[in-house]
């Protein structure tokens, strides 16, 4: 078999290799795109090394936390532009919708007993460590999870940072052996493979593979599966050809522009890219490689220095290197923590001065004091905050530094942080596209102090925490239009 990055490789179970089995199995979980996918990869190089057909399953559970229309539409619209993708390519691609809760139990099972290897992506959050976990312990068969997240393997280091600074000291120093290692980035073109035109009929009739129109998630589709109505589609559409169109439109158009206009809340200069990295739909490796020959870049181009600065340690134009230090140091540092520690999404995660700060000031007396309802409503005295809250539940998205006042104001107007903690938790991944993600905790927990230092002066409510104002938010941003289309003036 080919080489392959060993850090991106993690046994999930000591079985042995079936070689009697009828194919290599990839459950595609969190990698959700044909090219660019190191866990394709791995099974493309299983299936050529056993000489047996390559099945893709990529299934869609209903009983999930927080499933809704919203987040159900924007992974079905994928899976659709995949089932197009592989219909001439030599693997079995088998979408799967489940219709009822539990309805898919068994499925990975059954099929691993087909199998001669199952192949599974290896994602450091939300429940599918746990699920992937649990799978591998009932099958009988090798079982193996692979990286394909970020520049930086997930096993590079065993250490947690706590500071972007550091961190990015630390890529510095260490991503440039791995910036010469890509996967593939088209796995399946131009092989060979034995092919499988059906799987049994005892798997197919118990659990059916999605229809085109099933897959279509139209709203009449979408209202006859058991999952949270409420929270209606977002603002974009799912999957890898509006994931590539929204990648291009900012490489071509904003990117030389985003080290300065990026705050730009009426016009957009941020990539857009988040819930498509979260879904999988594009590649962190694919954004970089495309970035680099834009900018006529090379290894030879970097800075000797490696003190964690922001600028100029990447030799390329400011919007570039602005751009990679969102897309690789902010974003991979949140894959850091969540990799690495398990009570990640907890209180208790939280740096001890910040816990210290907080717990003194806990019975301040708050200028206002919210309802999960009122929150989740929109309904403060604050219009900006409003605003950013019905963008999100409307829309499914925030613009980065209103998410960063979003998460303040909550902190401010709670009756305490864990409140807020929690409050915030619950509204980002039930309305956010791009939530359940190791970078929107990141961005949650940025509010009560992770990544962050204690600042002066020690302010009522949040002590030592940075802070936050609308005022100030108003100064910063031009927000007249923003808050004519999210927050009309009340009657």
């Amino acid at each position: 078999m080919k080489s392959f990055p060993e850090l991106r490789l993690t046994d999930v179970n000591v079985a042995p290799i079936n070689q009697d089995g009828d194919f290599v199995l990839y459950w595609m979980i969190a990698f959700r795109r044909t090219k660019w996918n190191y866990s394709l990869q791995r099974a493309v190089d299983w299936a050529k090394e056993l000489k047996k057909p390559l099945v893709i399953l990529e299934a869609l559970r209903c009983n999930y936390r927080w499933a809704s229309d919203r987040i159900h539409r924007f992974v079905m619209q994928g899976m659709a532009v995949n089932q197009e993708e592989l219909q001439d390519k030599p693997c079995l691609y088998y979408p799967y919708i489940e219709p009822e809760q539990l309805a898919g139990k068994g499925l990975v099972e059954k099929l691993s007993e087909k199998a001669c290897v199952v192949v599974t992506d290896d994602f450091p959050c939300f429940f599918l460590p746990t699920m992937v976990r649990l799978v591998g312990r009932r099958i009988d068969v090798r079982m193996e999870k692979i990286d394909s997240n970020g520049l930086l393997p997930l096993r590079a280091t065993d250490r947690v940072f706590t500071k972007a600074h550091s961190f990015r000291r630390h890529l510095q120093k260490e991503l440039p052996l791995y910036l010469e290692e890509a996967p593939r980035h088209h796995p399946l073109s131009r092989i060979q493979l034995p092919t499988l035109k059906k799987l049994p009929k005892s798997i197919t009739d118990r659990w059916p593979p999605a229809t085109k129109k099933l897959l279509s998630a139209s709203s009449s589709v979408l209202s006859d599966l058991p999952i949270d109505h409420s929270v209606g589609p977002g603002a974009i559409n799912g999957g890898s050809n509006e994931a590539e169109k929204t990648w291009k439109d900012f490489l071509n158009k904003l990117l030389k522009h985003y080290h300065d206009k990026r705050n730009e809340v009426e016009d957009r200069h941020s990539s857009g890219l988040s819930p498509y990295l979260h879904f999988g739909h594009i590649s962190p490796h694919q954004i970089f490689y495309d970035l680099a020959n834009q900018e006529d870049w090379n290894t030879r181009d970097l800075s000797e220095e490696t003190k964690g600065s922001r600028e100029g340690w990447w030799g390329m134009s400011q919007g570039a290197e602005a751009f990679l230090d969102e897309i690789i140091t902010w974003r991979e540092i949140g894959y850091n923590c969540t990799s690495h520690t398990k009570d990640y999404d907890k209180y208790e995660s939280l740096p001890d001065w910040a816990k210290q700060s907080l717990k003194k000031h806990e019975k301040d007396s708050r200028p206002y004091l919210y309802s999960f309802e009122e929150w989740e409503e929109a309904k403060t005295h604050d219009d900006i905050w409003n605003a950013a809250q019905t963008e999100l539940v409307r829309d499914g998205k925030l613009h980065n530094y209103l998410r960063m006042f979003w998460g303040k104001k909550v902190l401010h107007w709670s009756e305490r942080p864990q409140e807020a903690l929690e409050t915030l938790i619950e509204l980002n991944n039930k309305y956010a596209l791009d939530g359940r993600n190791p970078n929107s905790y990141s961005g949650i927990f940025w509010v009560f102090g992770r990544y962050d230092r204690a600042w002066g002066p020690e302010r009522q409510v949040f002590g030592k925490i940075r802070y936050m104002s609308s005022d100030s938010t108003r100064r910063k941003l031009k927000l007249t239009k923003y808050l004519e289309k999210y927050a009309p003036e009340k009657d």
